[in-house]
C-alpha cells in the first residue's frame, strides 16, 4: 500500500492557500527551496503536475484542484480531531452529520436545518436517513451528531442519548385538489369510507390516526401503509387517498407537492425531538437546530412536550 506523504500535502495546501511559495514561506517558516522540493516530490508521487506558471503567477491544475479539494477536507478534520480531544466543544465542527427518522417530516428536516446552512463559517451538513434503532446506534458510537426524531427516547433506553424537545403541532389532512374539495364538505364526516394513506403500524402518528377515527365514529378505508412520509404524500399528490401532516408545514406541503387542505385535526399533536449524546446541547450546530426550531419554526403553534 502506498502511503501520501502528509508533510508535502501539508506544504501543498499552504502554498494554494496563500497564492504563492513566497508566501507559504512566511507562513510555514521555511525556505523557498525547501517548499519547491517538497513540491516536486508530491508532485512525482502522484505522477501529476499540481500548479502551472501563468505569467508571475502559480495556478492549480485540474489534479491540483481535486487535490486541493482532498486537502482541505483532511487538515479540516485533523483541525476537528483535535478539537474534540480537547473538549473544545464550543468551537464549531466543520461537518454537522444528521440521522433524520424515517417518519420525521423531510420537509421539517429542512426547516430545522436550514438555519445551520446560514450561520457563518457554516458546516458541511451531511444526512442519513433510516428506522430509529439504526441511526440510535449510530448515534450512540459518535458516528452522528444528533438524530431528528418524531419520538422521545424511552426512560428504559439503555443508549446514553438524550431527547431534547424541538416542538409540537396538531396535524391537517391534506388531498390532491379533487379529493380534497369533495371531502372538506362536512369535515370529519366526510371523511367515513373516504380513501386514506395511512403511517406504519407502530408509528407515532398511526395510533393518534385510528383512536380519532374511533372518537368521531369514522371509519375511513385505508388504501396503503407507508413506513416514510415522503412517499406517503407523493401517493397522496397523486390522488390515490388522503393524508396527514402537521400543521407547522402546511404551507410547504401544499406547495411542494400541489395539494389542498381538507381539514384540522386539533387534538392530534405531534412532537418532534432533537436526540443527542449531550444532556444539555453545547454542539453549537445542534444547538442551533434546537434554538432555531423553537424560536421560528414551532413558535406559531405552541403545545407544552
Amino acid at each position: 500500500m502506498e502511503w501520501l506523504n502528509y508533510h508535502h500535502l501539508l506544504y501543498f495546501w499552504t502554498v494554494a492557500k496563500e497564492g504563492s511559495i513566497a508566501r507559504a514561506c512566511q507562513k510555514l517558516h521555511l525556505t523557498q527551496p525547501t517548499i519547491s522540493e517538497q513540491l516536486r516530490l508530491l508532485e512525482e508521487s502522484l505522477g501529476e503536475k499540481l500548479f502551472a506558471k501563468k505569467g508571475p503567477r502559480l495556478v492549480l491544475t485540474e489534479v491540483g484542484q481535486i487535490t486541493y479539494h482532498y486537502a482541505e477536507k483532511i487538515f479540516g478534520l485533523g483541525q476537528e480531531l483535535q478539537d474534540v480531544l480537547k473538549g473544545r466543544s464550543e468551537t464549531p465542527s466543520r461537518r454537522l452529520l444528521v440521522g433524520i427518522s424515517a417518519l420525521f417530516p423531510k420537509l421539517l428536516a429542512y426547516r430545522a436545518l436550514r438555519p445551520v446552512l446560514r450561520m457563518t463559517n457554516a458546516p458541511e451538513i451531511v444526512c442519513d436517513e433510516g428506522s430509529p434503532e439504526y441511526l440510535l446506534g449510530e448515534l450512540a458510537e459518535h458516528r452522528l451528531d444528533v438524530v431528528l426524531s418524531d419520538t422521545p427516547i424511552p426512560a428504559t433506553s439503555p443508549l446514553k442519548v438524550f431527547s431534547h424537545f424541538l416542538g409540537s403541532s396538531a396535524v391537517m389532512v391534506f388531498a390532491a385538489p379533487s379529493l380534497a374539495a369533495r371531502y372538506r364538505k362536512g369535515f370529519p364526516k366526510s371523511l367515513d369510507g373516504a380513501p386514506f394513506l395511512m403511517p406504519m403500524e407502530g408509528s407515532s402518528l398511526r395510533r393518534p390516526l385510528e383512536q380519532w377515527f374511533d372518537a368521531e365514529g369514522i371509519r375511513p378505508r385505508a388504501v396503503a401503509q407507508f413506513k416514510g412520509r415522503a412517499l406517503m404524500a407523493t401517493f397522496g399528490q397523486a390522488g390515490d387517498g388522503l393524508f396527514a401532516a402537521p400543521v407547522v408545514i402546511a404551507p410547504e406541503v401544499r406547495r411542494h407537492y400541489r395539494v389542498a387542505g381538507v381539514g384540522r385535526i386539533e387534538s392530534i399533536v405531534e412532537r418532534f425531538y432533537a436526540v443527542s449524546v449531550e444532556r444539555k446541547l453545547k454542539n453549537p450546530n445542534v444547538a442551533a437546530i434546537s434554538n432555531a426550531a423553537r424560536a421560528s419554526v414551532f413558535s406559531p403553534h405552541p403545545v407544552r412536550g
